[in-house]
């Protein structure tokens, strides 16, 4: 009787072990099996250090946004955030969508306008600390959150500045998407201009008497060796201002205007000693969009493709 007594209580023991385990598998199943939640996903809260070092905490993506500069606008739309977009700078042309938000002013914003629609990030930029230090300190002293913009001075911080916007707002994978495309237009103009008889070119950000040009070091000259283009000026570093004696004299084949003036390639082909020069001559004197091939932003790729043409244009046909 004993042995039997004890065989029982063996098994009830042995029974509720078993039940227990189930019972442990069973909730850990179930608490595998429940989705994440969007900010979890998200990745959020999630720290991002901005062009000042300052550590910028995130606990979710910002429903309301207040952007400086058009490239930060731009990345801003094509990463599908326009609901969230509340006010946007006087330069800011691009998307159309754009021009129809709210304004808060050019390189010196109104402080007092942003501080009012509480927005819950400000993207700023580097290129804002000359002039505007004063109006982003009043931003934070009132409470808003600055997130200060490294200035991208070639592809690859134009890259990672598209991804970190990207990370800030929850569109990591659209960031993604737009660095990639972005990658792949600029291998397909290579590509199309590999080997191609290299020439010339000198580009011009303002007209006379102050024309001024890039050297080396600078994103202009990225562009040109992307795309295959020997710069007349690359033994000078960065922007500088040029005589038009001395663009006769470095004589590009290709003189590539990057500004808006009435007339302005007519008025380049008739500067006094330019019909000598090689791009006078065969009439590839070419305007292009000042912002498509400047602003580091999601258009930048389509920039390169427009350098390229202007000089190659047999390239692309």
């Amino acid at each position: 009787m004993k042995k039997i007594w004890q065989f029982c209580l063996v098994l009830v023991l042995a029974l509720g072990v078993l039940v227990g385990c189930g019972q442990t598998d069973d909730t850990k199943k179930k608490e595998n099996s429940e989705p994440a939640t969007e900010q979890q996903v998200a990745g959020y809260p999630l720290t991002e250090t901005d062009a000042l070092g300052n550590d910028v905490k995130f606990t979710e993506a910002p429903k309301s946004i207040v952007t400086l500069v058009p490239s930060n606008t731009e990345i801003l739309f094509a990463l599908g955030l326009e609901k969230e977009i509340t006010a946007v700078s006087d330069n800011d042309d691009y998307p159309e969508a754009a021009t129809k938000k709210e304004k808060i002013g050019g390189m010196e914003f109104d402080a007092e306008k942003i501080i009012s629609l509480n927005p819950e990030v400000v993207f700023a930029h580097e290129t804002l600390l000359g002039t505007s230090e004063a109006g982003l300190q009043q931003l934070r002293d009132a409470g808003l959150k600055v997130f200060v913009v490294k200035n991208a001075e070639n592809f690859d911080e134009t890259y990672t500045t598209i991804e970190q916007i990207g990370h800030i707002t929850g569109k990591a994978d659209e960031a993604k998407k737009i660095t990639d495309d972005m990658k792949a237009k600029v291998k397909e103009v290579q590509a199309k201009v590999k080997d191609v008889k290299q020439k010339s070119a000198f580009v011009e950000t303002s007209d006379e008497p102050n024309i001024y040009t890039a050297g080396k070091d600078t994103f202009m000259q990225e562009m040109f060796d992307l795309a295959n283009i020997k710069n007349v000026t690359a033994d000078q570093t960065g922007w500088f201002q040029i005589d038009p004696e001395e663009i006769v004299k470095r004589n590009p084949d290709t003189i590539i205007v990057k500004y808006n003036v009435k007339n302005i390639v007519e008025k380049v082909k008739n500067r006094q000693g330019f019909d000598s020069i090689t791009a006078v001559k065969n009439d590839a004197v070419v305007q292009v969009d000042a912002n498509l091939t400047s602003r580091t932003g999601p258009r930048l790729a389509e920039g390169l493709e427009v350098i390229a043409k202007a000089v190659y244009p047999e390239a692309f046909e």
